[in-house]
């Protein structure tokens, strides 16, 4: 063999190894990356023409197809519509998905390398290609309870299993219709699309897991007190000084309690009234002592700052600044005002850890994937998102936030017979805008079963008049209920 040909052959088997490394690297690495890859039109198209898979709620449908005998041969309709279309999402042939829809497409349209082999036994079968199911965690009940309790209200609301992580319920409101946007005629979905985009009530936005974000108010409060707590430097029982008004350090800015009196009777009160009776002057005291590294690494082990939670629907980030405060912005953190911004989502995460001696689950909004034979493709396991807190950290401020159900500002939360631990908030957004109102709890706090967030925008339409108390606790009232009542 001469040098010229050897040469040849090498070159000849470098090329054969390159392609076959190419290939299998296409084929059985990014093979799932491209098919998600939304400048993939064959992989679009085929999804259009295959049978997708039912996204389920036990024995409730939220989402299944039609046949339609045009180009795209199926059409997706939501027998629930806007009860569930912050879930579900919708699918579109021409407009794109979202929700479930969006994140599960590649299951739902039997795409996902698992379902390869499902797929070429239907070929050989002779049957129609078909994606798998979908079943979401949702319980009907509980997500019927939230959303008639959130009909008239801008907000958004998030039930958790506190053992799980598994997501009970979630409502976002306003909303919309997504039938409206699956249907196949292209100019109909933009003019309802723009007309949604429009709308000045934003019903695009999932305000449960994202959207624009609230200051959470007096339910940060939970935060900081775990925070002390863990320090090791403060009881429920250690006291604070109880003025009146409290002037930030280093402006002349005053700040008040919400009766614009004292934190109760005396000249100091114990950390567990001050959550109790809900009052911003003594949080405020304790944000300066505790810092604002503290503070923040507190917020971070329960969620905010993460960029990366997903449920699978990708949320949005809770925010605690990042930057260095000083001991003014410490003081109005401390309460969750200042640039504190929380979704449902987080606040619920962070009830459900003190609910779980401390032990944050990863949120998840999927229970089990199955295939066209009931075989199961992936199955939900729980998994720890993080250890925020210490338990006996978790049982001091549960007992803060028990008494506050009791016989404090969550009053509305009581429930006859169940021991119930809740913190509410009535947020300011500035000086003439309508407050926030929140809530967020657990119960029974002796077994909790579920924690539950709820926040009503614009002031539940009551501008700065109304309260957490008054309109945000009644609506987790009827959600906490829905599940214990199961």
């Amino acid at each position: 063999m001469n040098k010229e040909f050897k040469r040849v052959s090498v070159v000849v088997v470098a090329m054969f190894l390159a392609l076959f490394v190419s290939t299998t690297v296409i084929q059985g690495i990014q093979a799932d990356a491209l098919a998600a890859d939304p400048r993939n039109t064959r992989t679009l198209y085929d999804s259009y023409q295959t049978e997708r898979g039912a996204i389920l709620a036990g024995d409730t449908v939220l989402a299944t197809s039609k046949p339609t005998g045009d180009r795209f041969v199926y059409q997706r309709e939501y027998p629930q519509g806007e009860k569930y279309a912050a879930i579900t999402g919708y699918f579109n042939p021409t407009q794109g998905s979202s929700g479930l829809e969006h994140a599960m497409n590649q299951y739902l349209s039997g795409t996902s390398n698992s379902q390869f082999l499902d797929t070429l036994n239907q070929i050989i079968a002779g049957q129609d290609p078909k994606g798998a199911a979908v079943e979401v965690t949702v319980d009907p009940k509980v997500q019927d309870a939230a959303w008639e309790a959130m009909q008239g209200y801008t907000g958004g609301l998030v039930a958790l299993e506190p053992k799980t992580g598994r997501v009970l319920a979630m409502v976002t409101t306003p909303t919309y219709d997504p039938n409206a946007l699956a249907v196949h005629d292209g100019e109909a979905v933009l003019k309802t699309y723009d007309q949604l985009l429009e709308d000045a009530g934003k019903p695009l936005y999932n305000r449960a897991i994202a959207g624009d974000q609230n200051p959470p108010g007096s339910t940060f409060k939970v935060v900081v007190a775990a925070a002390a707590f863990a320090s090791g430097d403060y009881t429920p029982e250690s006291t604070l000084p109880n003025p009146a008004s409290y002037t930030l350090p280093g402006t002349s800015t005053k700040v008040y309690n919400s009766n614009r009196g004292t934190c109760g009777p005396g000249d100091e009160v114990t950390i567990s009234d001050a959550i109790r009776l809900s009052c911003n002057i003594p949080m405020a005291e304790l944000g300066v002592e505790l810092g604002d590294e503290v503070i923040r690494e507190t917020a971070e082990s329960f969620g905010f700052n993460d960029e990366n939670i997903t449920i699978p629907l990708q949320c949005g980030t809770s925010h605690y600044p990042q930057e260095g405060l000083n001991d003014a912005q410490t003081a109005l953190s401390a309460f969750g005002q200042g640039d504190v911004r929380s979704t449902p989502l987080q606040m619920a995460m962070v009830s459900a850890g003190i609910a779980n001696e401390g032990t944050v689950m990863q949120p998840t909004l999927v229970d089990r994937v199955t295939g066209r034979n009931l075989e199961v493709l992936q199955s939900f396991t729980p998994s720890v998102y993080n250890e925020a807190t210490p338990p006996d950290v978790a049982a001091d401020v549960s007992a803060a936030m028990q008494l506050s159900v009791r016989s404090g500002a969550a009053s509305n939360a009581t429930i006859d017979g169940v021991n119930v631990a809740g913190k509410t908030g009535t947020a300011e957004n500035g000086s003439d805008e309508p407050y926030s109102l929140w809530f967020t709890g657990f119960a029974p706090a002796d077994n909790p079963q579920v924690a539950v967030a709820v926040v009503i925008e614009d002031g539940g339409g009551k501008g700065q008049s109304g309260s957490g108390n008054e309109i945000a606790a009644p609506v987790a009232k009827k959600v906490i209920e829905a599940v214990l009542n199961e």
